[in-house]
């Protein structure tokens, strides 16, 4: 199996006071393989409002891989191909925000509420190489 040209993919979501706390991160999960640990962590609004913050870092080939398959199901993943260029930064990162709601459907979509953070494979650490890597992962074995 080929490998993998990411070091990690961050995964992030906020949960609101008013917002169920399982269905938020049954949103994330959507991204996840099954069983895959998140990390919670309880913090205040400047309300003083609840804020649970649900995170996972993707770092095994494996569980990138299924992370990339999700991505794969946007239904306009031929337009994130096209502006790669702009997601990801001089630091060779890859930044994509996803539609929390659709998530917790259980759909890939585009929007806010979810953020994908990755750090793409690049030797010489060159935006250029970066952009090409991450085009090949995210097309995978097509």
């Amino acid at each position: 199996m080929p490998r993998v040209p990411f070091h990690y993919i961050d995964l992030r979501t906020f949960c609101y006071e008013t917002e169920d706390e399982k269905r938020v991160e049954e949103a994330l999960r959507t991204f996840l393989p099954d069983d895959f640990e998140l990390d919670r962590i309880e913090s205040t609004g400047h309300h003083g409002d609840r804020i649970v913050v649900f995170s996972a870092r993707v770092e095994r080939a494996d569980d990138l891989r299924y992370v990339l398959s999700k991505i794969r199901d946007l239904d306009d993943f031929e337009a994130l191909l096209e502006e790669l260029d702009q997601r990801v930064t001089d630091n060779t990162e890859f930044f994509l925000r996803l539609d929390k709601q659709a998530a917790f459907k259980g759909d890939v979509a585009r929007g806010g509420g979810l953020t994908l953070r990755a750090k793409v494979e690049a030797y010489p650490a060159k935006k250029e190489a970066a952009v090409e890597n991450a085009r090949d992962a995210l097309l995978g074995d097509e």
